[in-house]
């Protein structure tokens, strides 16, 4: 097992979403025995990062946070959209040389392809790094130090994404199988990614 830190890259998990177009928590259904946000936590490749923290408004999903030994983070305005979640994650690693921000309702992420991009960005750490499928961006993203001002400038419900509109000619991309990019945003989704509605915990 690889145990060694890679350029100091933190993980800020955004897990604060109101789920409104699922109509309830998303993150607490199941597939296969397994939440959503279970799924999420174990693609993260602990022994690369310094550190991990959960961003969240949801009791369930700190509890599955502690459970991974990472810290949790609560937003008390998750209201204020994705950004808070996203100056909150930020602030208690900016430390870090890199940050990688994940979403949690990707079910078939692999831990393999989210240590790939630790190992595609760290090769060339100045860039933003991200998994992409036929050359399409999706998530996780990394993204350096100097952007950091830049992330934690961003207001309302805008994430990285306009960050890197702004450096587009420094984004490098892993592609991978289009499954682990796919999103649960409504129980339709869920059941054409699946087969089945899911349950939940």
């Amino acid at each position: 097992m690889r145990t060694e830190k890679v350029n100091t890259i933190g993980c800020v998990v955004l897990a604060s979403g109101y789920s409104r177009r699922y109509g309830a928590n998303k993150l607490a259904v199941s597939i296969d025995g397994r939440s959503l946000i279970q799924r999420a936590l174990e693609a993260i490749p602990a022994e690369q990062l310094a550190k991990t923290v959960v961003v969240t408004q949801y009791k369930e999903v700190a509890a599955y946070a502690k459970l991974f030994n990472f810290a949790v983070i609560r937003n008390e305005h998750p209201e204020q959209g994705i950004s808070q979640s996203l100056r909150l994650g930020l602030a208690a690693l900016d430390d870090c040389q890199g940050v990688l921000f994940t979403v949690a309702d990707q079910p078939f992420l692999r831990r393999e392809s989210v240590s790939a991009l630790l190992d595609l960005w760290s090769s060339q750490p100045e860039k933003i790094a991200a998994m992409s499928s036929g050359g399409r961006r999706g998530n996780p993203c990394l993204f350096p130090a100097r952007l950091f001002p830049e992330l934690m400038a961003l207001e309302g419900d805008r994430g990285g994404s306009a960050v890197i509109r702004q450096h587009s000619e420094d984004l490098v991309l892993l592609e991978v199988d289009a499954l682990e990019l796919a999103d649960v945003d409504t129980p339709q989704a869920l059941t054409a990614l699946t087969g089945s509605a899911g349950t939940s915990i």
